[in-house]
């Protein structure tokens, strides 16, 4: 039977991985197409990296790291469980990850992440070190929030959205591994990478303040309903002059999204989460920004995806006039 590892990338006295992995588990045990277990990384203990070959060649010297290649060959596919330190990975992950090649080469895996904006820049930099090692890094995703899906910061209380998204990163983790990680993906999971590491390339834009990457990203005739007047914004020159105005407004731009859901069709898909703008203003004072809702509008042209229309929204008070800037999602 297919033999799936859920890892629990922490170590960290006081984690949350154990009780998310609890809850992985429990989901995943319900079904009957493969076997899964938990990987603890307490119970492996790995100092530093301290094999004097490369991964690569596969010769192991220390017996920890035998031991270590003994337990990941035993399965088909992981879920990769990690929380979010400093927009990153924890390093006791990537320590035990960079240990090993040929055990995690070719084996499907998916991402389970949380930290305050649900760890999804953990999860994009797993992303590109799984690719990188020729894993068979699937779409589907989880990303929780410690604001909304820990009660106090501490238990965890999943909101029940997140099941079918568990469900759809479990389909497709065990769906790959009974193919040895190998299986095709269907032209439906190439277009939602696509458009995923499309809208991670207009967030690393907006970061470095790159106007002439950000047109790229958008058609030539994008339509913006932005969050500032007027009610539209017609063409790509008016986009990028909006988005001018907010680079000379910050020193410093952070841009994150999180809960983003696509909706792919032959030509023409759109996405649909939540964005949060903030950085460090001109005279130096920080700016937390807050939650919005967006929605990207893309056409595929020329056999590229791009964004052809974009939208922002706050909630609005009736009775008081005024938008609701406070909300968390």
């Amino acid at each position: 039977m297919t033999r799936i590892g859920i890892l629990i990338g922490s170590t960290r006295p006081g984690r949350k991985g154990e009780q998310v992995a609890r809850w992985v588990h429990e989901r995943a045990a319900r079904r009957g197409d493969a076997a899964f277990e938990v990987i603890d990384l307490l119970d492996h203990p790995l100092p530093h990296l301290d094999e004097p070959l490369p991964a690569l060649t596969g010769r192991y010297e220390h017996g920890h790291t035998r031991a270590w290649a003994e337990t990941i060959t035993r399965f088909d596919g992981f879920v990769m469980i990690t929380p979010e330190y400093n927009a990153s990975i924890p390093g006791v992950l990537k320590n035990a990850i960079d240990y090993l090649y040929a055990e995690w080469t070719h084996k499907a895996v998916g991402f389970v992440s949380y930290g305050a904006g649900g760890g999804i820049r953990a999860a994009r930099q797993l992303r590109t070190l799984c690719e990188l090692l020729q894993m068979g890094v699937v779409t589907p995703q989880v990303s929780l929030s410690l604001h909304t899906d820990f009660e106090d910061l501490t238990t965890f209380r999943p909101g029940a959205p997140h099941l079918s998204d568990l469900d759809a990163l479990l389909d497709h983790v065990v769906a790959r591994s009974a193919d040895g990680g190998t299986a095709t993906p269907t032209q439906r999971e190439t277009d939602e990478a696509a458009i995923r590491h499309h809208i991670d390339g207009v967030i690393d834009a907006i970061q470095a303040k790159d106007l002439d990457a950000l047109r790229r990203s958008y058609a030539t005739d994008v339509v913006s309903f932005d969050i500032d007047p007027p009610l539209q914004h017609v063409g790509i020159d008016a986009k990028l002059k909006n988005w001018a105005n907010v680079f000379a407004f910050f020193q410093e731009v952070t841009y994150e999204v999180r809960d983003l859901m696509h909706t792919v069709g032959e030509d023409v898909a759109f996405t649909h989460g939540f964005g949060r703008l903030g950085g460090t203003l001109s005279d130096g004072t920080a700016a937390g920004g807050m939650w919005v809702r967006v929605t990207f509008g893309f056409r595929k042209i020329d056999g590229a995806w791009l964004i052809t229309h974009d939208q922002v929204s706050v909630p609005l008070d009736i009775l008081g006039g005024k938008g609701v800037v406070d909300l968390e999602p």
